[in-house]
């Protein structure tokens, strides 16, 4: 093969890489500062940042240093990631795998061992900079807002008022669990839930409840003031004046919980629900749904 061929068929791959681990990137760094930066520690937050987040970033950076350095070694790596997918994604199906992971890497494989990318010394340098400089581009203003973000680590009853809304907001415990939990479960649990929202009892008292996707959404602070949030039913949509965050007195910022449920149902699908983002957002999701950063709050009237 001409040695311009093996130029354009190595830069192919290169920019293919690019490609791959800045979107990791991209994602990863968004997600990170979504989900993510729980921690009260700054070490752990940034191992969890890079090992959770920029894993795959990173990945597919290392294994086109390995591929440019030592061809044959980054084949066979390439060969056995292939492998590695038929295993794990055994059950899936092969016509989806094979297009979407098994054959596509075996074509970047083969692009890095035929391809000879020149001069390979930018190739090095744009396979490293591009997708660190979209991390930094991201996580750097992220990073400042999540800085700023206001925790009084009261985590007892707190009534929030304002908005033409006044809830008390349950303790943390039965009626604000720092897990996971379906929407059913949710309802079972504020039926049950004591006066001081610190134990369950065995008979339904009714006391608390879920908030509303309106009251929540009236609810929701920034830096300890009022977003001046309102739902529009007809929408679908939450609006605010100025953009909550996961802040006291509503949120725990050293929780993996970013959702809340509400008590209203989807109007589309009855086994769906209305949940709320600390950054104010509404969607639904499905009632039966419990993953860690799903978990509700409840709220009762004040006399």
């Amino acid at each position: 093969m001409k040695q311009r061929h093996k130029n354009i068929l190595g830069w192919t791959g290169v920019s293919i890489t690019i490609l791959f681990s800045s979107l990791w990137a991209y994602w990863g760094s968004f997600e990170n500062f979504h989900e993510g930066w729980y921690e009260e520690s700054l070490l752990l937050n940034l191992m969890i940042f890079l090992v959770q987040y920029l894993l795959f970033s990173i990945f597919f950076t290392f294994l086109a240093c390995i591929s440019l350095r030592w061809k044959k070694r980054g084949l066979i790596l390439h060969i056995l990631i292939g492998m590695f997918c038929i295993y794990f994604f055994s059950g899936a199906n092969f016509q989806v795998l094979g297009m979407l992971i098994i054959i596509p890497f075996a074509l970047l494989g083969l692009m890095y061992y035929i391809g000879e990318p020149q001069p390979r010394r930018w190739a090095y340098r744009l396979i490293i900079f591009v997708p660190l400089v979209v991390t930094l581009a991201i996580s750097i203003p992220l990073g400042i807002r999540v800085s700023h973000r206001i925790d009084d680590r009261d985590l007892s009853m707190r009534i929030i008022e304002g908005n033409e809304v006044t809830l008390a907001w349950a303790p943390r415990g039965p009626g604000w669990p720092d897990v996971g939990i379906s929407w059913e479960d949710a309802q079972r649990l504020c039926a049950h839930l004591s006066e001081d929202g610190l134990t369950l009892s065995d008979d339904e008292l009714n006391i608390w409840r879920l908030p509303t996707v309106d009251e929540a959404v009236r609810s929701m602070m920034l830096h300890g003031e009022s977003s001046m949030g309102t739902w529009d039913p007809e929408e679908e949509k939450a609006y605010y004046s100025q953009k909550p965050d996961k802040e006291s007195p509503l949120w725990d910022l050293g929780s993996k919980v970013i959702y809340y449920w509400t008590s209203d149902t989807s109007k589309e699908d009855p086994e769906q629900a209305y949940i709320i983002v600390y950054d104010g957002g509404v969607f639904d999701k499905r009632k039966s749904n419990r993953q860690d950063y799903q978990s509700f709050r409840a709220v009762k009237e004040l006399p």
